[in-house]
């Protein structure tokens, strides 16, 4: 078998490998296999994952022979019937196999794992194959690109991941870093905060909720996320937010916005706009005179010899063909379609003609995807 040979079977298995891992992180079967910590039998985790056994059985076959979980067995007397085998079956004997979740796999695996799992990014393929692989296939021809509607399953995904990545780093680890912890000393005295591309408005209430001194406010076009966003601003009693639902390409041509914040964010939101070169403008002149704006998105170069080595670009790529780019061209194919990989040169490029001048880098301990560029405003 050629090299060439192998790698084509590897890619068909770890493919497969996927979509069943998916599978078993969103039904719960890794933590099931976690929490029984020593081999079992099928019937043992059908019963503590609440799931059919027959199912449990296919589903092992695969993560067995990718080895994903341990296999082992123990021969019982069979009554009733004979079994022939080999000579590590003795005749008369059943072999009842058991399968262990080792635990370094489990650190990766389960939600429990916290900034450590990876098993929870199995489950974007499938959902992007779901969303949008007609329309993709469609897009390669007519150039078009798709809209945000096609996507309800994975940006609902999506949601919850950063949400969860905002609960667990953003008031602790990420906020003290910006700017040399000048804008937290700034939130605890009151500034003015501003998210652009604020989806469901999880960090801008956090940011509310621990800095009560501050005003913050978050503009997203999607109608339903900022219903949520409202609704939870309502349930949590804050009374120092507003959500707006306006296209962030157009909001820094809007008088009662221009210089009026002190601190703006946007998590992995401007390599999806349609028109990031205007929307970084906007912010540009959103922001006020000393201003920090804070853009935090994906950690890669911007050619793809660049990405050669990168350890997930194969991945990053085909999220962003299934979804960053098209979203990113829009419906008529006219947007930019930057793409995920857009990358640290192009990045620097629109940064510098919206008029920032001075961008700093910074790489993140808590995220390994990403990178924070932190452009200041001093003069």
């Amino acid at each position: 078998m050629s090299d060439f040979q192998r790698k084509m079977c590897d890619i068909l298995n770890f493919g497969a490998l996927n979509l069943a891992m998916a599978i078993g992180y969103k039904h719960g079967i890794f933590e099931a296999m976690d929490a029984i910590g020593d081999y079992a039998p099928v019937d043992t985790i059908s019963r503590k994952s609440g799931l059919d056994p027959r199912y449990i059985r296919e589903w092992l076959g695969v993560m067995a022979t990718g080895g994903i979980v341990e296999i082992s067995w123990r021969e019982e007397i069979s009554r009733g019937h004979e079994i022939s085998g080999k000579d590590e079956i003795s005749r008369g004997q059943a072999r009842e196999e058991l399968y262990r979740l080792p635990e370094e796999h489990a650190a990766l695996l389960t939600r429990g794992a916290g900034a450590a799992n990876l098993g929870v990014y199995t489950q974007e393929i499938p959902l992007l194959t779901c969303c949008a692989m007609d329309a993709v296939e469609k897009g390669f021809k007519s150039g078009e690109g798709i809209p945000f509607s096609f996507y309800p399953s994975f940006q609902s995904f999506m949601s919850q991941i950063s949400n969860a990545k905002h609960r667990d780093v953003l008031v602790d680890k990420f906020l003290p870093q910006v700017d040399g912890g000048r804008i937290l000393a700034g939130l605890e005295k009151g500034i003015r905060v501003c998210d652009i591309g604020c989806g469901e408005g999880v960090a801008l209430n956090l940011m509310a909720q621990s800095f009560p001194k501050s005003g913050f406010t978050g503009i997203d076009n999607d109608p339903d996320a900022i219903e949520t966003a409202r609704n939870s601003t309502r349930d949590m009693g804050l009374g120092n937010v507003a959500y707006l639902i306006e296209d962030a390409a157009l909001v820094g041509e809007m008088d009662d916005f221009k210089n009026r914040f002190d601190y703006i964010t946007a998590f992995d939101a401007i390599h999806d706009q349609t028109r990031p070169l205007e929307t970084l403008k906007g912010i540009r002149k959103m922001l006020a005179n000393p201003g920090v704006f804070s853009m935090v998105d994906i950690n890669a170069g911007s050619s793809h010899h660049d990405n050669i080595h990168h350890p997930m670009g194969p991945f990053l790529y085909t999220v962003s063909l299934m979804h960053c780019m098209p979203v990113g061209l829009g419906e008529d194919g006219r947007g930019s379609g930057l793409g995920m990989m857009w990358g640290r040169e192009r990045a620097l490029e629109l940064l510098g003609e919206a008029g920032f001048t001075h961008v700093d880098i910074l790489e993140m301990a808590h995220d390994g995807f990403n990178v924070h560029y932190q452009c200041k405003l001093n003069f």
